[in-house]
């Protein structure tokens, strides 16, 4: 299903052979014909090395992909992850009614309702300094120990926002992620045993990374507190896995579920999101919801020509497969949205990083490109120098919130204006005679003018999306996330692959466990072990037990 269509294929050679830039002066209404408004956003693609017409081919192929069924099979909680025959209903989670939604034969909007009422206590007593560790001190600190989508999207949320009342004193929240020691024992420098709470995120809870971090949090509690004290008032546990939870320690009233229809990369409007609502308060976290509900409606009901998740899946699909591009780069212009990058990297790659089709045959050319990223302006004196003189054309998403949410308006016009001036270099380069004239005005002249022109020339000609939010408040930040969330399912869609299994993750870690027994255990490794994996595991054994 990712073959490109002829018809794609011929207009996508040709716009390579134009420059966007002519493509404005060949239609005066290029600007209205290629941006898109919902609620308040401004969505510019007229940037990008495509036009009208090829848009329509695009949503012609959209109709051939049967997207609006996909969609639609999605909401409505059909087991769209077939190779694990599950639903992938992250949408149940921000529902903002109680309409009946079935799995199984199952409604599992009450469990839903349960768990949200269940998250506002929890949250509201953290905040409140009304839940007390084992000696009776009032909990302050929040350690959130997960990894991947247990880790990446509260992570991020957690940053983005700001703080309702900063008069108040807040719970401190930080979180916890790499099996590396440092991370944990960094983290728990300087914290205070007896007023720390752990929250380990699991589904299984067995987790091999978050568990090793879970166990050392516990160890570490134990030789902080008084002997015989219960260290397992001081844990809150979200898994599936009740049984495992409570063997590990944490009373039953303090585990709350996980569900199998949702994938990690898309649980943190669950009970994942938890650290969410201490962080910030409940009510910030239904905001979160809310705006990612508007965007789920708006995907569900939206015609396809002005459905912002499907324009951009299909523009992501037309840059990697009909254009050729292996690179996508994300700009947010807001530095607490310093993490989106890396929680896209997973959603993306993790969901379209597939060489399958649904049905198990290879797939007919390349899928998800890879992507990366950093904030402005700081990127602009890291890779934007590549992106302007480089000899790679990366297409870039510049993510801009326009109001700020602090008192520097100044600095925010000057962010925002950095952001545009980007988007415009991109398009326009810079060079010809206007920078041959300037140059010379300075004396320059002969073979020292040719070399200062060659190497100040900006080629231009370099795509671009500009997404303009108007602040970066709980409901616009749900709403973006959900964006991205239902492109990259339309991605896939088109790419004819299943988004939500991630079969190749499971490789590493099951090549782990006989490494871990080599080197902790003194086990000797597989015979089918290759050699340099077996020489590089004696070397840091000869290092280890070495004094």
């Amino acid at each position: 299903m990712s073959s490109v269509p002829t018809p794609i294929r011929d207009a996508a050679r040709a716009l390579r052979r134009e420059r966007i830039v002519d493509l404005f002066a060949t239609d005066p209404e290029r600007v209205p014909r290629l941006t898109f408004e919902w609620g308040g956003w401004r969505v510019d693609i007229s940037k990008e090395r495509l036009t009208g017409d090829a848009l329509t081919l695009l949503i012609a192929h959209a109709e051939e992909c049967n997207l609006a069924h996909w969609i639609a099979a999605l909401c409505a909680g059909e087991k769209v992850n077939l190779s694990e025959a599950r639903p992938a209903l992250h949408t149940a989670l921000r529902q903002r009614d109680d309409t009946p939604l079935s799995v199984d034969g199952h409604d599992i909007v009450p469990a839903v309702r349960a768990t949200q009422r269940r998250m506002r206590v929890m949250s509201s007593d953290l905040r409140d300094a009304r839940r007390f560790g084992a000696t009776g001190q009032a909990i302050r600190a929040v350690v959130a120990i997960g990894i991947g989508g247990s880790d990446l999207g509260p992570r991020l949320v957690c940053e983005a926002l700001p703080l309702v009342d900063t008069t108040k004193k807040n719970v401190d929240v930080a979180f916890v992620s790499n099996v590396d020691p440092a991370h944990l024992t960094r983290t728990l420098a300087g914290r205070d045993p007896a007023s720390t709470l752990f929250v380990v995120t699991s589904k299984t809870f067995t987790t091999q990374e978050t568990l090793a971090n879970a166990s050392s949090a516990r160890a570490w509690l134990a030789a902080g507190l008084p002997p015989g004290t219960d260290v397992g008032k001081h844990f809150i546990g979200v898994t599936a896995n009740v049984a495992a939870a409570s063997a590990f320690g944490i009373a039953e009233s303090d585990v709350l579920p996980m569900w199998d229809w949702v994938g990690g990369r898309y649980s943190l409007w669950s009970a994942v999101g938890l650290p969410i609502a201490v962080r910030h308060g409940y009510d910030a976290f239904a905001a979160l919801l809310d705006g990612a509900a508007a965007m789920d409606a708006h995907f569900r009901t939206a015609p396809l020509d002005q459905n912002l998740p499907v324009v951009l899946g299909l523009l992501g699909w037309w840059n990697a497969c009909a254009l050729g591009h292996p690179q996508r780069i994300v700009v947010p212009y807001a530095h607490p949205l310093a993490r989106l990058p890396a929680w896209l990297q997973q959603l993306t790659l993790e969901s379209n990083g597939k060489r399958v089709t649904r049905d198990g045959m290879p797939v007919d050319g390349p899928t998800a490109p890879a992507l990366w990223g950093d904030t402005g302006t700081d990127s602009q004196h890291a890779f934007f120098q590549w992106l302007h003189q480089g000899t790679h054309e990366v297409p870039v998403e510049f993510i801009v919130p326009v109001r700020a949410q602090h008192p520097l308006a100044d600095q925010q016009t000057l962010l925002v204006a950095n952001a545009l001036a980007q988007a415009q270099a991109l398009l326009v380069g810079r060079g010809g005679e206007a920078l041959r004239r300037e140059l010379a005005t300075r004396g320059m002249s002969g073979a020292s003018l040719d070399a200062a022109v060659a190497a100040r020339a900006c080629p231009g000609n370099r795509a671009s999306t500009t997404i303009l939010l108007p602040t970066l408040d709980a409901h616009n930040l749900g709403a973006l996330l959900a964006l991205y969330e239902h492109r990259t399912f339309v991605e896939s869609v088109l790419l004819g692959i299943n988004a939500f299994d991630q079969w190749g993750v499971e490789l590493g870690k099951s090549l782990a466990q006989p490494i871990v027994a080599a080197l902790a255990e003194d086990r000797a490794l597989p015979e089918s072990t290759d050699p340099s994996t077996q020489s590089l595991a004696a070397h840091v054994k000869a290092l280890l037990s070495s004094p």
